[in-house]
């Protein structure tokens, strides 16, 4: 499934994208909490996309994409594949826009999420939980319907949207040392390195994955884009892998990657639940879970996290 988009976004796109969607997502707080910065041994500033619209940083992607269509695409409808999150978002934006969304989800994709999709109005065809099977199912779609893909990462307009949640935490709080953000199919990393490099006054960036589904780490360690042959992880936003857009981005922008355990994740999640009051999903909680690490405190002072989203399925905790 090819791309549209597959140059990466400009500074100007950057910027073209921040003043889209003023007004039209959430301006999320950034929080902190005394408890886990003594943890971290850093001050720590949380970027709360599980206050998004959708409850993910995924809006912001999907309306720059949405509203950038020229009136004949908006048309003919879009189609994306998602495990949820990006579903929701593109759905959302769609209807704002009174335009058909067709979805392509995995068979194993949250109920919540699922029951949010077709809340948000789109049309969901299921299939098999692999890389190969979205990519068939996504491509009998386009033919099916003439509608514009827009993928849920490997797309300039996506990836300039996601760069608005940084570019707000940038402005919210100047002289971040580091912003660690998850990294799935790496749309809101690249959006995080693209906008620390333009906006942020020498702030590194980190990704964080989970050890589960460790492309990206793989990816840059060796140079070569990998794939995950089996992605074994509660984050299940970030069981996807890295396109070539945006390994491009991340290896030349990103500092590091830090991949977590299983543990690690469930410990982070629960952990910011209790301490922080807030809702926080698995793929949130593994750049909490790569912070807490400590390696983040001794080498920076203040750092920034991107809490990407807080849709869970409270049926299946997994501290149940």
């Amino acid at each position: 499934m090819e791309a549209p988009n597959s140059a990466p976004p400009s500074r100007a796109d950057l910027v073209a994208a921040r003043e889209r969607v003023r007004g039209n997502v959430h301006q999320t707080p950034v929080l902190t909490c005394r408890t886990l910065d003594q943890m971290a041994g850093a001050r720590l500033f949380f970027k709360a996309e599980n206050f998004q619209k959708v409850g993910a940083f995924k809006y912001r992607g999907a309306f720059n994409a949405v509203s950038s269509l020229a009136p004949e695409e908006r048309s003919r409808g879009v189609v994306t594949q998602s495990s949820g999150n990006h579903a929701q978002a593109l759905a959302l934006a769609a209807r704002e826009y009174g335009v058909k969304a067709f979805i392509v989800m995995p068979d194993n994709a949250p109920a919540v999420k699922v029951a949010a999709v077709r809340g948000y109005g789109a049309e969901i065809t299921f299939c098999r939980a692999t890389p190969e099977a979205r990519d068939e199912a996504t491509g009998l779609l386009l033919a099916s319907t003439g509608g514009v893909l827009i993928h849920p990462f490997d797309d300039a307009r996506i990836i300039a949207g996601q760069s608005t949640a940084t570019q707000e935490l940038l402005e919210a709080e100047p002289g971040l040392d580091l912003v660690v953000a998850p990294v799935g199919g790496g749309g809101l990393c690249s959006g995080t390195a693209l906008a620390a490099r333009d906006f942020g006054d020498g702030a590194k960036v980190w990704g964080a994955e989970p050890a589960g589904a460790d492309d990206a780490y793989r990816s840059l360690a060796t140079g070569v884009l990998q794939k995950n042959q089996r992605a074994e992880t509660i984050a299940d936003g970030l069981r996807t892998h890295l396109c070539p857009l945006t390994f491009s981005i991340l290896r030349h922008e990103l500092e590091q990657i830090v991949t977590v355990e299983e543990d690690e994740i469930v410990a982070a999640m629960r952990l910011v639940w209790e301490r922080m009051k807030i809702l926080i999903e698995p793929s949130a909680a593994v750049a909490v879970a790569a912070v807490l690490r400590g390696e983040a405190g001794r080498r920076h002072a203040k750092i920034g996290i991107i809490l990407s989203g807080g849709n869970v399925d409270l049926d299946h905790l997994p501290w149940k």
